[in-house]
């Protein structure tokens, strides 16, 4: 891997899918509004201030029905996201498998990774990049709902930002419950 840091690029995958599942359903108990919705843009501003180094934001989508939300789509292009909409048969996990690919053809790359998800079928692809000296790899999830196979690599380096204490990307509290570290805890949200 080269580590010249000024060819240095971060490369963003988002498994919006996981990421919005997570939210709707463990979350907010139901679909998000759009006030509820994270802010992609501050996404990406945090992946390029993390590491002050460019960004390459990826964001898969399924589009195995055919259709594509093109307003969404419209948007995510506008604030400088890749929008990669994937199709595939029923029985396949369409964004799971374009994110592990993509995952692999980067570990024979240099650059460092930030990926949005909370799914620990990507474990195995996450840690051969944190086993890679130098390359630095991070997680942008709700910590609490974090898969333990992703937890685990933390010990081997594996950065882990919480999307709404960390990267701000929301408009709103959230209504979490997790655990708070002390120098965290603001009384006045209780209160």
């Amino acid at each position: 891997m080269s580590t010249d840091a000024a060819a240095r690029t971060t490369y963003l995958l988002v498994d919006g899918e996981n990421i919005d599942a997570t939210l709707g359903s463990s979350i907010l108990g139901g679909r998000p509004t759009p006030d509820q919705r994270p802010r992609w843009e501050r996404v990406l501003g945090f992946a390029e201030q993390t590491w002050g180094q460019p960004v390459k934001g990826l964001f898969f989508l399924n589009a195995s029905n055919g259709n594509l939300p093109m307003s969404f789509v419209q948007a995510l292009l506008a604030i400088g996201f890749q929008p990669i909409p994937l199709s595939g048969e029923s029985y396949e996990k369409v964004v799971d498998i374009g994110i592990k690919r993509t995952l692999q053809a980067i570990a024979s790359r240099g650059g460092d990774v930030l990926l949005a998800s909370h799914d620990g079928d990507f474990a195995p692809e996450v840690e051969t990049l944190v086993d890679d000296e130098g390359r630095r790899v991070g997680l942008l999830a709700f910590r609490e709902f974090t898969s333990t196979a992703l937890a685990g690599l933390t010990a081997r380096g594996l950065q882990v930002f919480d999307l709404e204490s960390d990267v701000a990307a929301f408009n709103v509290q959230l209504p979490r419950l997790r655990i708070i570290p002390l120098d965290e805890f603001d009384p006045l949200r209780y209160l």
